[in-house]
């Protein structure tokens, strides 16, 4: 993947994670305001609407009732009722009239101002039932009717019905008020409502990324810094502006990233100091062990015809010298790893062959039984292998126990190679640091004869080659350690090389990581 398309998907990752997140409650908030508000707006403009229309109706029938209806004879004809009714519905803003008398005892009359627009059937039962009910006489009433109204539904128009009567004897009056325009004029407010909420909405989206840019810009310069740190470069600074908490921000990440560019430094020199000390130690104590190993070499063949009382310290001295040499070799070894100058010298190898090779070459062939298959091909450096693979039996046959084996197989495009023993197994305790260097299993054995180096040069060795090393316990009992390597590194050469890192320690198969 491109950096640019890197960008593009980090990018695409913040949109969805916090630029998202602040423009969703943006606009939540905004809705929710807007909603509030044109809910509110539209409650209250619905209630005056309504009550104005309401309110200037009733106080025109009530008076209506009491100039003319209540002018009435006692006993009005048809044509009195009907002329009173068109008569106040004339003077009215806007609404029917139905009266209802008697005539005679047991024979109603009704007048009507509009037959077809309003009839006592458009007056629910309830309201005929509050009208006609005389209410008791008290300090707090005075009149024995009252005017009752109600809002109704005819034919999927809204309407205002009242109702009352006369009192000392006179006609019953219903009116009926059409509220329809006032339901258009209160369905265009609504559309205008919703209008201003979806502008407030779009508005409130639009302002909530110009602040997400605003505020997330630092915020995105702040991570592509941290990321740069990550990655070690340990040079990066921010640009810092402004006495907010962003810039605040920036500036603890500046104070922050030089402070570790100077502990790096340090720890960089430090190390380095170390390495070059190991490795110029090593150098200068070769050569005094190389004339001290021959010295030890030829005390050695002389042993049998020295005094007894001599022949064991000589034997001491030879042991404790090639320990010695082995522990530079081997230390010389691990500084190229830290310096990064060791290479690998790939060859076309044959597995079976290697590790036969390597167990003849150090008498092991009565100890270890081999499992492998003739003619599986590898290319790999196969002096490495050699280190591997001397560092892990050797040191199942010291810590497990005979006999070891050494199963080797592939899987997919991977060498695998299974070194068992069967010994008591590795402390659970130990486990995670068998491949540390210089540890011993046992703080009893400080002085036993491996160098503390093998398996780290071993785990070396097969990260070199793009591998790894596994070590565990098996459930029969037995420490296993399990070898991978790609059955190919040339990759990690650019298709081979020919550079050597130095000489491994062929010969040093001791090492204290093991079961003890």
């Amino acid at each position: 993947m491109t950096e640019r398309a890197k960008r593009s998907l980090r990018a695409g990752l913040r949109w969805t994670s916090l630029r998202l997140r602040l423009v969703v409650v943006f606009a939540l908030v905004a809705l929710t305001a807007a909603v509030s508000a044109s809910g509110i707006a539209y409650w209250l403009n619905r209630e005056a609407v309504l009550t104005r229309t309401q309110d200037s109706a009733l106080d025109d029938f009530r008076r209506q009732m009491q100039e003319t209806a209540a002018a009435l004879p006692v006993r009005p004809t048809y044509n009195d009722l009907q002329r009173a009714a068109e008569q106040m519905a004339s003077g009215g803003p806007g609404y029917n009239v139905l009266l209802v008398d008697e005539r005679e005892r047991g024979k109603p009359i009704t007048g009507f101002s509009d037959l077809d627009d309003f009839t006592l059937d458009y007056v629910p039962d309830s309201l005929q039932k509050q009208v006609a009910r005389k209410q008791p006489l008290n300090s707090d009433n005075e009149h024995e009717y009252h005017l009752f109204w109600q809002r109704t539904s005819i034919a999927g128009t809204p309407y205002l019905v009242a109702g009352t009567r006369i009192i000392g004897g006179g006609p019953t009056g219903y009116m009926l008020k059409s509220l329809d325009q006032e339901r258009q004029d209160l369905n265009s407010l609504a559309w205008s409502l919703g209008i201003a909420t979806t502008l407030a909405l779009i508005g409130s989206a639009l302002l909530a990324q110009a602040a997400a840019t605003t505020v997330l810009r630092p915020v995105q310069r702040l991570g592509d810094a941290a990321r740069k740190l990550g990655e070690g470069k340990l040079d990066t600074r921010l640009t810092v502006s402004g006495t907010d908490e962003l810039a605040d921000l920036s500036r603890t990440f500046n104070r922050t990233a030089s402070s570790l560019e100077k502990k790096v430094a340090d720890m960089s020199a430090r190390e380095e100091s170390s390495r070059r000390f190991v490795a110029d130690m090593s150098h200068e104590l070769r050569t005094p062990l190389t004339a001290i190993t021959a010295v030890a070499e030829v005390l050695e063949d002389e042993a049998d015809s020295l005094d007894p009382m001599i022949a064991p310290a000589v034997h001491l001295v030879v042991s404790e010298t090639r320990r010695l040499n082995d522990l530079v070799e081997n230390l010389m070894e691990v500084t190229r790893f830290d310096a990064g100058t060791a290479r690998l010298v790939l060859d076309d190898v044959d597995v079976a062959d290697q590790v036969t090779a390597c167990i003849d070459a150090r008498a092991w062939l009565d100890a270890v039984d081999l499992d492998a298959e003739r003619g599986m091909m590898v290319r790999l450096d196969p002096r490495r292998l050699d280190v591997i693979l001397a560092n892990l039996i050797g040191n199942a046959l010291k810590h497990g126990g005979s006999p070891v084996g050494v199963r080797v197989r592939t899987e997919g495009e991977e060498l695998v190679i299974e070194v068992r023993d069967h010994g008591p197994g590795i402390p659970e305790e130990v486990l995670p640091h068998v491949f540390d260097r210089f540890y011993k299993a046992s703080a009893s054995r400080p002085r036993s004869e491996g160098s503390g180096l093998g398996l780290s040069i071993a785990m070396e060795n097969a990260h070199i080659h793009g591998g790894d090393i596994t070590a565990a316990n098996s459930p029969d009992g037995g420490a296993v350690f399990v070898l991978r390597l790609p059955r190919d590194a040339s990759e990690l050469t650019g298709g081979g090389a020919d550079g050597a890192g130095g000489r491994g320690d062929d010969d040093d198969d001791s090492e204290d990581g093991g079961a003890s």
